[in-house]
């Protein structure tokens, strides 16, 4: 299946949270173990257009790493994967 963002939305596959810390201790799900996650960006959308008409392109492109907030934007399964779809003002910063 293949998902293409529409407008200023990015599609973005996050990286998988340890489940086990260092010591061995197993984190519930309902641990907050982030506020800020990475991703990388699976599919744009064609960006925003602007009051004259011109479009203005999203800052980000496939392939790259992204930081997001955990709790922000809206989940997608696809194909068994999880991801989530943002949108591209929302991506706190590029991870180079």
């Amino acid at each position: 299946m293949q998902v293409k963002p529409l407008g200023n939305r990015v599609l973005v596959q996050l990286m998988k949270e340890e489940e086990v810390t260092k010591s061995g201790i197993v984190l519930p799900d309902s641990v907050d173990k982030e506020k800020k996650t990475e991703g990388t960006v699976v599919a744009v959308g064609t960006g925003k257009i602007n009051d004259n008409g011109t479009p203005i392109a999203i800052p980000v492109s496939v392939g790259q790493k992204v930081l997001v907030k955990t709790w922000g934007g809206d989940e997608v399964t696809m194909d068994g994967e999880e991801y989530k779809i943002f949108d591209a003002d929302d991506l706190l910063a590029v991870i180079e």
